[in-house]
């Protein structure tokens, strides 16, 4: 990069979520303080043939909300509906936000509905619908049905890199805007519960027919989640003379590919440290002022034993949990939700726990924020994802002075 380019910094001047969690700021850090488990039995489609039979699934009652910004929301996928709902949010928290660029992580799209297409050839049913079925099956529809609520003609960017892909969508705008490209992004990531999802993490033995516990020394496995995270990043000055309230600033963002294995992360945990450390090193952090990694912490053997030796390496001093073990893993949509969770807990002074935990594993020390929520103003937040192939992600989140 040329000396003489000016490097700006990024504001998040509004967020959006949604999850089993809670729809809205409101419930989810209530939902967070409270260490409340939203994982309960799948509704959503058969599991009496998997050993993994619950997930943190979002109500319909809680979807339903999805209306007040589309006529036809009823009509659209789950995710959709999702990304309407965060996106939603986030638009009415900051009047006037018009976006340059969308940068959106994700997995599988609108998966629902691409079953039930594939479905339709199988049981020899009618096509009627197949064109609304491949239309919302395609991973960029939730974010055009989202940004078309808002009438918002914008370039979009959908990024797929396994569950790293909601804190890389928040990376890459993050960059756009320091870097002077734009002013003003909307980011984040979607992925909904699908049956073909849920049934391969059961195949691969990934799932938890018991309680999900990040780091514990009994841990199991993982169970999955769904949701969506949208944040507005600004430029600060643009954001100040525009008038927002600036939640927090992203300083840094680090990523890496260790390519060990299609599934498992290398043992040694050097992808999540060289993540890590080059999120910090571009928010020019010491490692020593990081107050609380918000940790990928998926419960898997091999994930959280690799993490848990880059946070040793890294952050020694840090506090740590993994908000999965309240709403399960939502994949590509997990860094984003996790950022706007990190946003919540520099904003309300608190730090969320890693519920159901028991026994610490003596080869990972960590200072973990156990089962209960702690009340205390953390400064700088570094907030992990890690996903299959090696991909890993970190952003290093700091409060708004």
């Amino acid at each position: 990069m040329p000396a003489s380019r000016k490097l700006h910094r990024v504001a998040v001047v509004a967020v959006g979520c949604i999850s089993s969690l809670g729809a809205g700021a409101a419930e989810t850090i209530d939902s967070l303080r409270k260490g409340r488990d939203s994982v309960a039995p799948v509704t959503l489609f058969d599991v009496s043939g998997t050993r993994c039979k619950t997930a943190g699934e979002i109500s319909a009652q809680q979807l339903a909300k999805a209306n007040n910004y589309h006529s036809r929301a009823k009509n659209l996928s789950r995710a959709s509906q999702m990304m309407l709902m965060a996106l939603g949010e986030a638009n009415e928290q900051c009047s006037g936000f018009v976006p340059e660029r969308a940068v959106i992580g994700t997995t599988s799209g609108g998966m629902s509905f691409g079953e039930t297409f594939y479905r339709s050839f199988a049981e020899k049913r009618p096509q009627q619908q197949a064109r609304h079925w491949i239309r919302e099956y395609v991973p960029q529809q939730p974010l055009i049905n989202a940004l078309n609520a808002f009438a918002w003609d914008v370039p979009r960017q959908i990024i797929s890199n396994a569950c790293a892909s909601g804190t890389n969508a928040v990376g890459n705008a993050f960059l756009a805007v320091r870097n002077g490209v734009c002013q003003s992004v909307v980011c984040g990531g979607y992925d909904a519960l699908s049956e073909l999802v849920f049934h391969g993490f059961d195949c691969l033995q990934a799932s938890t027919p018991d309680k999900c516990r990040p780091f514990d020394a009994e841990r199991s496995g993982l169970v999955l989640g769904e949701g969506a995270g949208i944040l507005f990043l600004e430029e600060w000055e643009h954001a100040v003379r525009n008038g927002r309230t600036i939640l927090a600033e992203i300083l840094g963002y680090g990523s890496s590919t260790d390519n060990h294995h299609l599934t498992q992360p290398n043992p040694n945990g050097n992808g999540p440290r060289r993540a890590m450390v080059a999120a910090l090193q571009q928010g020019q952090v010491e490692a020593a002022q990081v107050d609380y990694v918000n940790a990928h912490g998926t419960a898997t053997l091999y994930n959280d034993a690799s993490e848990g030796r880059a946070i040793l390496d890294v952050c020694p001093q840090s506090k740590v949990s993994s908000t999965k073990s309240m709403m399960g893993h939502s994949l590509g949509a997990a860094g984003a939700i996790e950022a706007a969770f990190c946003v919540y807990a520099l904003r309300e002074g608190f730090l969320p726990p890693s519920i159901n935990f028991q026994n610490q594993d003596a080869a990972l020390p960590l200072d973990l924020v156990a089962n209960t929520s702690i009340e205390t103003q953390a400064e700088m937040i570094l907030s992990n994802s890690f996903g299959f192939g090696g991909s890993n992600a970190s952003i290093l989140i700091k409060r708004a002075a």
